[in-house]
């Protein structure tokens, strides 16, 4: 049973530098875009998590049967999938022999090693997702179910139908089995990750140490010539399908347009735009025509050689029928057949890619030896690279202004409510006032009606004392007006009594009273005044007098 879990190992271990040859430019290139830099621990992680992606899907299909004619006979009890949750206690219990102990139960169960080994498939994908990729525990949940599922789905398919029936069982507690690895793994790695620095931290040291990055240039500079040979290579083609030749100055035309016009028109080449570099002029001036050339020039004497004929290598080996070749080597023996490398080569090739070779790492020493870490045809020409912000920086300088302008409108809402506070505030002073004003206004109004009401009662008090006067005016006029009656009849009586005294002195209305008197004393009255008029006559008419004093002053 280690044999068959040790041969997809072995089947990584071959297949696994071929792909990282293959992958190193696609993720050197991701990298530098998303980080600025490629970093030892952030490299190691991701060609890490590469190699056991390469595993865990050899663990799923290696060994690979042989197709013969009876494959799918003999592969018949794996032919339909298996749905029922919880299978795999009865084949523990299987492989027991219905037995119970430790040993047939656990140590020498095929079955319980099965299991086992299902849980630590996806177990280092945990691992990854929360370290490298950061992924919460409910997104590794979900991506280790995906994967699982995924490879059920290739064995189900006879690997997507390199077969035509499946070779291993589609198990539904395999997935679930899978799925709890990819969390155990997950939850092992908290402590790990908490121990070590966070790939964020490798990253920002290495840049601090080094913001252009030799690699960043180096991965730039391939892909430059890789795009350069491929554009003169499509320029030939073109022209010989046109007219049957193609000139001799189209590889050196491209070259110039490449490396010189692109950068002085745009200050940047394709490579280099694609790797978030430009060129810059030591002197902070613009980029010169001769200058450029110049760099051009040394560029391609330096390593142009080495680079062109490793590219011309890669294209050979993809084109030749090595990959399958190794793939059946691998399968039968575990053996890589390295030696097929260099017989794909011919030997002018060869030859070229080792004096290019020797050229480049006498260039590489001279740059990494310099502080600056300047090429030769940088410092001779002047020009050097610069860096464009990466994707990496440009969130979080996303993130650091959205964090600004949210603590800006934090504030500014803060400085509306304070000025909304300050209005209450100076409403409800106002309001105060008015209340005070109203306050002063109403004690005003009180004392005006106090007064009023004191100058009320004062009119009263003075209507009834004009009641009273009146009231004693028309008594007073009542008392003189008998009193007049009286003082009438009075002087009417005693005229009729004494004719002769009114017409012997006229105008003189007491001297018929005073002859009455005289002539017949008996007759007078007792009480009388010293004029001889009588005292009731003489009280009458002085209480008439005083009646019209008063009824005078009233008015």
């Amino acid at each position: 049973m280690a044999t068959a879990y040790l041969l997809p190992i072995k089947t990584a271990a071959a297949l696994f530098p071929l792909l990282a040859l293959v992958l190193l430019l696609p993720t050197a290139v991701l990298l530098y875009r998303r980080h600025g830099v490629m970093s030892r621990g952030r490299t190691l992680s991701v060609y890490g998590f590469l190699y056991y992606s390469l595993t865990a899907f050899c663990m799923t299909i290696v060994p690979l049967p042989k197709q013969t004619a009876d494959m799918c006979q003999r592969f018949a009890m794996v032919a339909h999938p298996q749905w029922m949750p919880g299978n795999t206690f009865r084949d523990i219990w299987k492989e027991a022999d219905h037995k119970i102990g430790l040993n047939a139960l656990v140590l020498q169960n095929p079955a319980v090693a099965g299991t086992l080994f299902n849980l630590l498939l996806l177990l280092p994908l945990g691992i990854f997702l929360r370290y490298h990729f950061v992924r919460s525990l409910r997104a590794t949940a979900l991506i280790g179910f995906t994967v699982s599922l995924f490879f059920e789905l290739t064995q189900w398919t006879g690997v997507w139908g390199l077969y035509n029936c499946p070779y291993r069982l589609f198990d539904v507690d395999d997935l679930i089995v899978n799925t709890a690895g990819a969390m155990a793994g997950w939850l092992l790695a908290g402590p790990v990750a908490r121990m070590l620095p966070t790939l964020e931290t490798l990253d920002g040291r290495a840049l601090a140490a080094r913001p252009v990055p030799f690699g960043r240039r180096l991965t730039a500079l391939v892909v430059d010539v890789a795009g350069y040979v491929l554009a003169s290579v499509f320029a030939m083609a073109v022209m010989t399908f046109q007219s049957g030749t193609a000139p001799t100055w189209t590889p050196i035309a491209i070259f110039v347009a490449w490396f010189v016009l692109l950068p002085l028109a745009t200050g940047t080449t394709p490579g280099k735009r694609l790797l978030l570099l430009k060129l810059v002029a030591d002197d902070g001036g613009p980029l010169l025509p001769w200058r450029l050339t110049l760099r051009a020039l040394l560029l391609g004497a330096l390593a142009m050689p080495f680079l062109s004929g490793l590219f011309l290598a890669v294209v050979i080996l993809l084109n030749e029928p090595y990959p399958s070749v190794l793939f059946t080597t691998v399968r039968d023996s575990g053996a890589q057949g390295a030696a097929a490398v260099l017989t794909a080569l011919s030997p002018g090739q060869l030859l070229a890619v080792l004096v290019g070779f020797t050229l480049t790492v006498t260039c590489v020493r001279k740059t990494l030896r310099h502080p600056d870490r300047l090429a030769p045809h940088d410092r001779i020409s002047g020009i050097r690279n610069a860096t464009l912000p990466h994707s990496r920086a440009i969130r979080a300088a996303r993130r650091a202004r959205g964090a600004a302008q949210g603590r800006a409108a934090g504030a500014a809402r803060d400085g509306a409510g304070a000025a909304g506070a300050a209005r209450d505030a100076a409403g409800a002073t106002g309001d105060a006032a008015g209340a005070t004003r109203g306050t002063a206004g109403a004690t005003r109004a009180a004392r005006d009606t106090a007064r009023a009401a004191r100058d009320t009662a004062g009119a009263t008090g003075a209507a009834r004392d004009a009641a009273g006067a009146a009231r004693d005016t028309a008594g007073a006029t009542r008392g003189a007006t008998r009193a007049a009656r009286d003082a009438a009849g009075a002087d009417t009586q005693t005229a009729a009594q004494s004719p002769v005294q009114a017409a012997a002195r006229p105008g003189d209305r007491a001297a018929p009273v005073a002859v009455v008197v005289a002539q017949d004393a008996d007759d007078a009255p007792a009480d009388a005044d010293a004029s001889g008029r009588p005292l009731a006559t003489a009280a009458t008419t002085g209480s008439a007098a005083e009646a019209q004093r008063s009824a005078a002053d009233s008015r």
